[in-house]
């Protein structure tokens, strides 16, 4: 739900501002900005940068200036910016209770998507993207850049070997086999737990392979939090920080760059939690990366387990990401669309297919891979594979109080501030009075 006072407030602050967003057109050039924290950061090697330089050669009558804001602070950051009048002309933004928080700041992007690909733009993009950035009357509020998969596992397969372990398969395995890499003085598996959205991320594998009909079901209010299975995967999340599945202090530990770089770039940790988009291991330029993970003889699985142990493995979430949206206060909104649109075609053909940020969007997509190494297409086949037939529902919440309250109570519990029938009771006290 949304706080009707924070939306009062931006309401009564946007209707005093508004010179437009624009910034002045320099040397016979009409500039936009663009402001996200994805799809790539700001070195020198990003692919944003070839996107950028693309389309400027082919519009050379625009001018995109180019702004990346670190994810940890991004949401707040935005905000500030779009209610003064300096805000970017496109910004980037997450699926889910983001993306709805921020909608009066959102155009409506239906008509231009006609102009731009004809009255059966709808085609063009899959379904389950589609959801993702439109609201109950069919108008469309931003462009999906691409999609992600939540919920998966990565192991460093020869590593695991090195302790006479395998990939686990359940999590009786998996707890078995953080056993023995701690009897060996070696991290379990490693999770971002400072990090709240990829506590979600987990919290919503486990839930949805203990029940994914309770967990959606009680998104939506149509039944309660406090049910058997979602009380059974709050008591599983925090038996995995009691039991040692997960690594110690693993709530002051990020994903980024800290949990990651200790997989990907130097190559010390045999497990860890990450989603599809860590796919570009593969394909970045860091040297670290090529000489570590992605070196001769490199065996690394991406995988799911069973976590409640019933015999079927936990599906993923899936979500459009990001989310490209125009500033309504934009004075060149008709040449900002245009590189939104360029962003979806080519910037999409080039950061799926040689850089691996993300899964496409586009339904007119063909996915051709360049330069992977075998160990990349066996785990790219794995990710494909269960995009189409393994697929809870939508990756996160978009009631935003509900997903604050559940991204708390998982921090309870890792703390162990709270038992698992508490956790629930607490997340079904926000989720009653959330309008829906």
């Amino acid at each position: 739900m949304k706080k009707f006072t924070v939306f009062l407030l931006f309401m009564v602050i946007s209707s005093s501002i508004l010179s437009g967003c624009s910034e002045q057109p320099q040397e016979g050039k009409t500039v936009i900005t663009f402001q996200t924290w994805n799809p790539a950061d700001s070195g020198p090697d990003s692919p944003i940068y070839k996107i950028i330089n693309a389309f400027e050669k082919e519009n050379p009558d625009i001018k995109v200036k180019y702004v990346n804001t670190k994810s940890d602070t991004y949401q707040e950051h935005m905000r500030v910016e779009l209610i003064g009048e300096n805000g970017p002309d496109i910004y980037g933004i997450s699926a889910g209770s983001a993306f709805d928080a921020f909608r009066i700041f959102e155009e409506d992007l239906t008509p231009y998507c006609e102009r731009t690909w004809g009255p059966d733009w709808q085609d063009k993009f899959l379904d389950s993207c589609l959801k993702n950035v439109s609201d109950d009357d069919g108008r469309i509020y931003g462009l999906p850049l691409g999609q992600t998969y939540a919920g998966y596992m990565w192991a460093d397969v020869n590593m695991l070997k090195k302790y006479d372990c395998e990939v686990p398969k359940s999590y009786s395995e998996m707890k078995e086999t953080c056993r023995i890499l701690r009897e060996n003085g070696q991290y379990p598996l490693a999770i971002g737990a400072g990090d709240s959205w990829m506590n979600l991320d987990m919290w919503m594998s486990i839930a949805a392979d203990c029940d994914r009909d309770a967990l959606y079901d009680a998104i939506e209010g149509k039944t309660t939090f406090e049910s058997e299975p979602l009380v059974e995967s709050f008591r599983i999340w925090q038996d995995s920080f009691n039991n040692g599945v997960f690594q110690d202090k693993a709530v002051k530990m990020p994903i980024y760059d800290t949990v990651n770089d200790m997989f990907q770039r130097d190559g010390t940790i045999p497990m860890f939690v990450n989603g599809s988009w860590a796919m570009n291991m593969y394909t970045v330029s860091d040297e670290r990366t090529r000489k570590i993970f992605d070196c001769e003889g490199a065996d690394h699985d991406v995988f799911l387990i069973d976590w409640n142990d019933d015999g079927t493995v936990a599906p993923v979430t899936a979500n459009a990401d990001v989310i490209l949206c125009l500033n309504p206060e934009s004075r060149e909104k008709e040449t900002a669309f245009r590189f939104m649109a360029y962003l979806d075609d080519e910037g999409q053909d080039l950061l799926v297919n040689q850089y691996l940020e993300y899964m496409p969007s586009r339904a007119d997509m063909e996915l051709n891979v360049q330069g992977l190494s075998e160990d990349g297409k066996k785990n790219l086949d794995y990710i494909i594979e269960n995009g189409k037939s393994n697929v809870a529902g939508p990756r996160g919440i978009k009631y935003e109080d509900l997903s604050l309250a559940v991204c708390d109570v998982l921090e309870e519990l890792a703390y162990g501030r709270i038992t698992p029938k508490e956790a629930a009771e607490k997340v079904e006290l926000v989720s009653g009075k959330i309008i829906r």
